[in-house]
Order: structure tokens, then sequence, then C-alpha cells
């Protein structure tokens, strides 16, 4: 039987159904402590995997497409920050202080990789600036990300100092990925080929920070705190700042003269924000119960904007074979640009 277009796809349902879990049977006491060191080290063996899978050869060759790259990085490491934290006396009432936080917590991520690509690529998009891109935002997002969270969110890094933050952002998130990069010459083409196999280790890696993060929230009573309609307010919150990105992308790309096949890669490239990256970086920089707390806007961002940009994409690709339908054997090369509605 076909899959509803509708339904989440299978990695969100997983963490829907974990974070149910976790609120029936959350872990705790000694078998909390064990989960927690195994899960530290899930952590330290992603990052390494996502060193040893991004070829800097790509990040290079992204260099040379330095407008498209730079607005996107403009987008993700300046914007949206901006916008996180200018939005917090607004939010604060309607949603609380840990959800805020959470809010501004997914907007100094980097973009996301796979999700991005692909729709680039099923909207008719620059899919080989994508790649490029994505690349260049995976690389930057590692050393970036940690240092805004330690600027922005410093007084929410609870039971560490800055010092000890930093030292587990190096431990346990750059030095593995600095050994993945640098085992990449004799692993490369073995990771290359079995991407499909190391995907799940990824996967796995997010289920047990989301199973123990939530874990330690039920125990310290977050459905207690947060009421049902503070989450609905939260997911209207992020269908809002997605609106925003996805407005002032399409707004920018145009003034600043884009052809449409980038305008398409920063739209999707610019807007989306990384659940592979931010789980893991929220385990090691973030202590306590809160940490349910701040994962939980990105979980729904995540999925709010897969399904927005997924039915964007599919506009965009009708819209570009009813293009290529309706043109004229002999039309120029710059025709498809100039059809209706050719603009994102």
């Amino acid at each position: 039987m076909r899959r509803p277009s509708w339904l989440p796809d299978s990695f969100v349902l997983t963490l829907a159904a974990l974070v149910l879990l976790a609120s029936v049977l959350p872990v705790r006491g000694e078998a909390a402590r064990w989960a927690g060191w195994v899960t530290n080290a899930a952590i330290a063996l992603l990052f390494f995997l996502h060193g040893a899978k991004l070829s800097f050869a790509a990040v290079l060759q992204g260099l040379a497409h330095w407008r498209l790259h730079g607005f996107v990085l403009g987008v993700t490491f300046v914007g949206f920050p901006l916008l996180g934290w200018a939005a917090q006396p607004l939010l604060l009432p309607l949603i609380g202080a840990d959800l805020t936080r959470g809010v501004l917590y997914f907007c100094v991520l980097p973009s996301t990789v796979q999700s991005a690509i692909a729709l680039t690529s099923m909207a008719r998009g620059n899919v080989s600036a994508a790649v490029c891109g994505a690349a260049v935002s995976s690389l930057l997002g590692v050393f970036l990300t940690p240092a805004l969270v330690l600027l922005l969110l410093g007084a929410a890094v609870q039971g560490i100092d800055f010092g000890q933050a930093l030292a587990r952002v190096v431990v346990q998130l750059l030095l593995p990925f600095v050994a993945g990069q640098l085992a990449r010459r004799c692993i490369g083409a073995w990771v290359d080929a079995h991407r499909a196999v190391l995907k799940h280790v990824d996967q796995s890696s997010i289920y047990l920070v989301i199973y123990t993060a939530f874990s330690k929230a039920v125990v310290d009573g977050i459905w207690q705190q947060l009421p049902a309609q503070r989450l609905l307010l939260l997911v209207l919150v992020c269908v809002v700042v997605l609106a925003i990105a996805l407005a002032a992308c399409h707004w920018a790309t145009g003034r600043l003269g884009f052809a449409i096949e980038d305008r398409i890669t920063a739209l999707f490239g610019g807007s989306q924000k990384s659940l592979a990256t931010g789980v893991p970086i929220a385990q090691v920089l973030f202590t306590g119960g809160s940490m349910g707390a701040l994962l939980l806007p990105l979980m729904i961002y995540h999925q709010v904007q897969l399904m927005t940009c997924a039915a964007l994409a599919r506009r965009f690709q009708r819209r570009a074979v009813g293009a290529t339908a309706v043109a004229a054997p002999g039309a120029s090369p710059g025709s498809r640009d100039c059809a209706p509605g050719g603009t994102p």
C-alpha cells in the first residue's frame, strides 16, 4: 500500500514514539547513568563519521559559487540567530523560558544536508550548489554552532562553566570530527560505499539522545509544567519562523538577481535546520531536565520544515515540467526562467 503523502517519515515517527515511550517508561537511576555514557560514545562516533563522510574537496569547490553560499551561510548563522534573539521578549510570555531557549537554540544550528539536497533536486534547483552548500554549512556548524550557543545561551548551559563546556565540545565533537577527516583518505571509499548503512548509526545516536533527554525531563515533571495550549503556541511559533525565513530568502534572492535555480537552492538551504547536528550538540552542551524542553522546538520545526518544503518542491517541480511541456521546440535556453510563476 502506498504511503500517504501527509504521513511523516519513519524517522520522525520513531522520534515521536520515543518521546511517548520516555513519557510512559523513562530510564532512571543507574540505568540512566549507563545510558548517558553510551550516548556520549555514540555522539563521538557520529561526529567521527560526519568527518569521514564530508569531502573537503566539495567545500573548496563550493567557494567558486561564493555569492550563493555566502547568502545561505549569512541566513543560517547570522539572520536566524538574530531573529531568535530579537524574538525572545515576544516569546517569553507565550511559551515560557525553556521553550524560548529551544527556539533560539534551533536558530543557531546549521542547515540540513540530505533533505536540502533532495528537495533542491526535486524542485529542479542547482543541485551541485546544494551539495557544496550543505558541505560548507556542516563543516562550519561544527565550530560556529557551539560558539553561538555559548554566546547567546550561556546562562542555560547548566552545571558547567564556559571552560568546561568548551572542553566538552572539543573532546566530544571537534576531535572526533577532525579524526574522521584525517581518516577519510584511508576509509573514505568504504564510507561512501556504505552511506545507507551508516545512516542508521546517525539515527541511532539521535534516538539515544532523544530517549535519555526526555526520560530525564519526564522524571523532572515536564508534562506537568507544559500545558497543551503552550504546545500549540509552540507549533504556531515554528510555523511563523519558517514563514519568515522562506519569505526573506525569496525576497532577498530576487533583489540580488539570482537565477531561478540558485533561488530554489537558497530557499531550501537557508530555511532548514539540522536535527542530526542539533541533537548531539545539545547533549554535549546542556545538562538537566531542561534539555527535553530545549529539543522540543527543534523536533517540531524539523517536521514543519519537511512538510512545508516538500510541498514547495512538488509545486516547483510541476511548474518546471509544465514550462518544459509548453515551450516551443525552437525556444531559447533562457525561456524557462521567463515562464509564468518561474520565481520561487
